[in-house]
């Protein structure tokens, strides 16, 4: 039983992560309101990219850039672990398409609101089964 919590205490980024996941997803799936629809949808977006900063950590690891690890002496010679940068400029660029997307999203939630006056999704649906 103590293990199970030592685990749990020390893997606490991923159990945020999770959720959060879940949090956006819920916002996504359940709510009404478009505006809280898009916020759960940056939820999830955020949580995903702290997920896999999380897994790309490595701990007692340095950057690729530099030659000779922490110690800097260039005539030591031993094992460095590196950390590997893909997934940090992966996620770089996730939170340009994430703050584009949400952009986008507002844009377009704000379109929706001067075009039928709410932003409630039943009573759009509604307005959309009138017009037919």
């Amino acid at each position: 039983m103590n293990d199970l919590l030592s685990i749990i205490i020390s893997n606490y980024n991923y159990w945020v992560s999770i959720i959060l996941m879940m949090i956006g997803l819920y916002a996504m799936i359940i709510k009404n309101n478009l505006i809280k629809k898009i916020i759960g949808m940056n939820i999830l977006q955020t949580a995903i990219i702290l997920f896999y900063i999380s897994i790309s950590a490595k701990k007692d690891a340095t950057i690729p850039i530099i030659m000779h690890g922490h110690n800097g002496n260039p005539h030591t010679v031993h094992a460095v672990d590196y950390i590997n940068p893909l997934p940090h400029v992966l996620m770089l660029t996730a939170i340009v398409v994430s703050v584009a997307t949400l952009g986008v999203a507002l844009a377009l939630a704000l379109k929706i609101y001067h075009q039928y006056n709410t932003l409630e999704e039943d009573e759009i649906h509604a307005q959309i089964r009138e017009r037919r």
